[in-house]
């Protein structure tokens, strides 16, 4: 016979809470109340879980988000005088529309590529999905399958 475990509990299901192990065995319709009220607490539990790996794995993305957006912001103010520079620097040289012309080309080049990678990397990151909850619920599944086939 085999022992449950719930909660960090071991439970004997062919006991009542009450009942002192070795005592007769539990009539069916005990066993069934009791095989939906652990059901009913291991979804709860699962649920639970879901739901605070989600909150932890919102959080990190919200702060992570935040981050990017400030340093992309410092990142757009530098560029524009770095972008200013360059067309002043080129402009000693060539005319400045044209020196204007070369810095907007050479950036839209390097934008395309940023894009590209960003699309190859994004498509590459794991959906984000409460894997231990999933887990969990998988194995509890597999249990109750091989416990019915017995």
């Amino acid at each position: 016979m085999r022992l449950i475990q719930l909660k960090g509990k071991t439970l004997d299901p062919t006991t009542s809470p009450g009942q002192p192990p070795g005592s007769p065995e539990r009539s069916t319709s005990e066993l069934v109340k009791l095989v939906s009220e652990q059901v009913s607490t291991l979804v709860r539990d699962e649920l639970k879980l879901a739901q605070l790996e989600m909150i932890g794995k919102g959080k990190q993305a919200g702060i992570s988000a935040g981050m990017f957006g400030g340093s992309g912001l410092i990142a757009l103010y530098s560029l524009g005088c770095l972008i200013a520079c360059a067309v002043l620097g080129i402009s000693r040289v060539l005319a400045p529309w044209l020196s204007a012309l070369i810095v907007g080309v050479a950036l839209l080049t390097v934008a395309g590529i940023a894009a590209l990678a960003g699309k190859n990397r994004l498509s590459k990151t794991t959906p984000p999905v409460p894997q231990e909850a999933v887990h969990g619920l998988k194995a509890d599944v597999d249990e109750i399958k091989e416990r019915t086939h017995r």
